[in-house]
Order: structure tokens, then sequence, then C-alpha cells
């Protein structure tokens, strides 16, 4: 009988997460002993951005043992109620605008969160370790950052540009309802927010003539893809979509277990989840951490697993409750903070940043990876994100996690649509 080959044993991996939703830990990786300097990031050929839906740190690790948390939480009349459980398909309707978001933080006070729901505690809530215990398991093996903040004070829409761009052209909201815009195939659109240097609010068609790090990876000949139905974000940059590199470059996200399946895992991937895998209420957070623990799997059991770091965040703060004042460095944000986890052979173990982090801290460490310069200001000034790691240390051997049964889903639940491009709540 012939033996088989690392390449067919990865394949066989993947094949039982693509079939099943589920891993078997038949690779064993060879982690690489090669020495690096504490700080020297060449030991990543592959970093993975995985990017969930719509929680506040609070609502995901406020209870995290040593971690800046918070179990209570201030509200518009000077009452500190303690926040109650979250259900797993949250169905309320907390809102997480724009206005909403500065009026919830109340200029650093974090105590208005209950009028942005007309007066209700419906914000005020967490998930806990039995609630969500593969994340807390990440957490507890690798690291959890406590001071990654989004990057706009408001919801999906702008924080997805800072995930490929460090700028959002300005914009501060979501699309509206309106068909007075074009998109960038010229259909007919609504429009969004953005405002200037001055403060001058416009309302834009989705489409922007920005730089993004997939243009600068593409230029440097560094590979890369990102994971989304119809191109995520990227289907509102004007030249990515008439050019070549939309269709080149982006696939939908099973395609990334097909890649990593053959060995084609690119050296930067950013990955959406599916519909129902978002978290974003009323998604399950079960149903979704249990796709997040399908594609680490896969990863963990395949050989590049020794030379990878994954991001796991959510892109903002979904209108949850949070405890710390966001740092106001221009127009736009910082919004309120969003949970972070770093996994890697190199991240530190059990370690918890204070560092403060944003979406581009992300784009930051990618540029100091690869040598690359700064898109903007806000990359310029983040964090390169290196205090997390070690890569001096006898690397982290994989964490493979079983995926869990989750509580059944309400009577009468209408699951979101699938995400087509990029989550518009």
């Amino acid at each position: 009988m012939r033996p088989k080959t690392a390449a067919t044993l990865r394949k066989a991996a993947i094949s039982i997460v693509l079939v099943f939703g589920l891993s078997i830990p038949l690779v064993t990786c060879n982690v690489s002993t090669t020495s690096h300097a504490a700080n020297d990031p060449t030991a990543i050929q592959h970093t993975v951005f995985i990017i969930k839906e719509n929680r506040s740190f609070d609502n995901y690790f406020g209870g995290f043992p040593n971690a800046d948390g918070a179990t209570t939480g201030l509200t518009s009349t000077g009452k500190t109620v303690a926040l109650s459980p979250t259900p797993d398909c949250y169905q309320g309707n907390i809102c997480n605008s724009s206005a909403c978001a500065i009026q919830a933080c109340d200029s650093g006070k974090m105590d208005k969160f209950d009028l942005t729901t007309g007066g209700s505690l419906e914000a005020y809530s967490q998930l806990s370790e039995k609630d969500i215990p593969n994340y807390w398991a990440y957490a507890y093996r690798f690291t959890l950052a406590d001071r990654y903040f989004t990057s706009v004070h408001g919801p999906s829409f702008p924080n997805h540009l800072f995930t490929v761009a460090a700028q959002s052209a300005g914009v501060f909201d979501n699309e509206n309802n309106a068909t007075s815009g074009t998109d960038c195939t010229g259909a007919l659109s609504g429009t969004v927010p953005a405002m200037d240097d001055n403060g001058n609010v416009t309302q834009q068609s989705p489409c922007f003539d920005i730089q993004t790090l997939p243009d600068e990876l593409e230029k440097a000949g560094i590979s890369w893809k990102y994971y989304a139905s119809g191109g995520g974000i990227l289907s509102t940059i004007r030249h990515l979509v008439n050019g070549p590199l939309l269709k080149k470059r982006t696939a939908d996200n099973p395609q990334f277990l097909i890649d990593l399946a053959h060995g084609n895992l690119p050296a930067v991937s950013w990955i959406l989840p599916p519909g129902g895998a978002g978290e974003h209420p009323p998604e399950s957070s079960c149903a979704g951490e249990n796709w997040t623990v399908s594609i680490l799997n896969a990863l963990m059991q395949s050989p590049e697993w020794q030379s990878t770091v994954v991001f796991i965040t959510w892109d903002d703060f979904g209108g949850f409750y949070d405890h710390v004042p966001p740092p106001q460095v221009d127009r736009l944000g910082f919004g309120p903070r969003a949970p972070l986890l770093i996994i890697s052979p190199f991240a530190k173990r059990g370690y918890i940043s204070h560092t403060v982090y944003e979406q581009s801290s992300i784009l930051k460490f990618i540029e100091r990876r690869y040598h690359l310069q700064p898109l903007t200001a806000r990359d310029r000034a983040a964090s390169d994100m290196l205090d997390s790691f070690d890569f001096s240390q006898a690397p982290q051997p994989p964490l493979v996690l079983a995926p869990r049964a989750c509580p059944a889903e309400p009577r009468g639940l209408v699951m979101p649509k699938a995400y087509t491009s990029y989550d518009n709540d």
C-alpha cells in the first residue's frame, strides 16, 4: 500500500470538514524550529482575517478572567445594572447606527445605551463561558485583545471599508434604502452618508476610488484572496470592480477550505462567514462559533498551521453595552470595543493585550510583515500588534476543538439572508 503524503492527508482532513462541518486530527504537523527574533514576523507566511458581526467586547468577554471586562453597566439614570444573559439567538432590536453609538458612549461616560432602545435594558446583556466555550478556550490558550476598538463609531459598512483600506472614504453609516445612488456596476442602489474633513455630510453612491491593501499586495506580488459572496466590501471599490482583480481574487467562502486542501492558501486572506454563521443577531452565537471552529480545525490540521496567524474580529459593537470609552482619534472614531482573538503558533500563550488596536492595526501588521507603506494616517499610527507575539518561543501546538450541539432555534425565527456582499445592519 502506497504511503499517504502530507497533501493527501490534508485533502482528507479538509474533506471531512466540508462534508460534516467537523474535523478529525488526521495530519501531524511538524512545527518549524527555525529561529526567529521575538519581534520578527517573517515566521508568518499566512495571515487570515475572519470578520464576524455585531458584538461588543463586554457582550462576549466581559466576564473573562483578568481582561478589562464588565458584568454590570451604567444607565442614563445613573443606575448600575447587571448585564443579563444574552439568548443564543437574540431577537431584540438594539441600535448600532453612528448616531446611536455616539449617544450610547455619551462623550466617554458609556451610560446611555438604554436611550438607544427607547429606555429599555436590551443592550445590557452578555454571554458567558458556557455560552461560547470554544471562543473562551481560544482566549485561554492564545491571545485576547481587550483594547480592540472598531474603526468607526457606527455599523458594518464603514468598518468593513477599514478592514481593507484603513479608511472609509468618510462614510460613517450604512447604506439607506433609497434608490438615488448607483453601485459600481451602474445599477440603482441606496446611498451612504459621508463626512469631509470640515464635517460636512453628503449622501454618496456606495462606490469609491480609494487605494486598498489588496492593491498594495498585488503590486508587491504577494498572494491574497477575499472569500465572501459577491466580493464583500471590495464590490464597492470602483477600480477593482471594473478591472480583473475582483473576479480573479474573490470567491465564495467555501472556497477557502478547498484552497487550503490543495495547498493554495494565499499569503493574506479575508473571510466573511456564510449566512447564519456571522453571529449578527438573530443568528445563533453557537452556530457561528461552530463555523469558526471548523475553519480553525482545518487550518490547525494542515501543514500551513506552523506559519499562520488568524485574527478573529467582530466588525462593530452591534449596539451591545461596553464600558470602555473609545479614544477619539478623528471625526469618525474610534467606535466601541469589539472582541479580537489572535490565534497562531507564535501568539503569546494565555496573553491579554491591553494595547490599543483597531481594524487598521491588522493592516499595519501585514504591512510590517511585507514591508509595505501605510495607506492612510490611520494605519500609519496604528499598533503593529507585535506585543501579542513571540516569534522566538516554542511554537504552540494546534488546539482542535469539537463543535457543539446548539440550542434549538426559536420557533418562527427567520434567519437572515445569506451575505451577498457585507452585512448592512
